[in-house]
């Protein structure tokens, strides 16, 4: 590789160009799969964990050996992890085994669609650009803010009285 001596921002403009040549392809995502034919990916919201597995199906979901309806009994938490499939259009052609853990119920039905999407990506490399247009590729970094010495909570102080 030749070194050349850049003199002025036209000089860098030029070697910028002629080095590069055109511009760089974008990322090209192929397909991950187990010897299951299955796609795994790992979703976090808040302190939940969820593990996800799809594999081409009718549509059934199975949370840590449970039936998704006996699970998340809301309805909301349900439509909350299914919204990969309804943005894909994929809610009857995959079966999704799941195993979670940690934190509330709400956190853990965040972190089933976190990594619903993800496994979506890996299994169909195609439906990348609509999930991360609606959200869903990335993590929900909120987590709860931890208690301060001499506070009552985070960021609650102990009652004043002036007597």
């Amino acid at each position: 590789m030749a070194e050349t001596t850049l003199s002025s921002l036209q000089d860098l403009k030029g070697a910028t160009v002629s080095a590069a040549g055109v511009q760089p392809a974008a990322p090209v995502y192929v397909q991950k799969l187990d010897k299951q034919g299955r796609a795994y990916a790992t979703g976090k919201r808040k302190d939940a964990v969820a593990r996800v597995w799809i594999k081409p199906g009718t549509g059934k979901i199975t949370i840590n050996e449970r039936p998704v309806e006996v699970y998340f009994a809301r309805p909301v938490l349900r439509m909350v992890l299914r919204q990969p499939l309804v943005v894909a259009n994929r809610v009857t052609q995959y079966d999704l085994v799941v195993s979670v853990a940690g934190g509330g119920l709400s956190g853990q039905a965040g972190a089933v669609r976190h990594g619903l999407a993800k496994a979506l990506t890996a299994y169909e490399p195609d439906l990348r650009s609509a999930l991360k247009r609606e959200g869903f590729l990335t993590r929900d970094s909120r987590t709860v803010e931890r208690k301060k010495y001499g506070r009552k909570k985070a960021r609650r102080s102990f009652q004043f009285s002036k007597r």
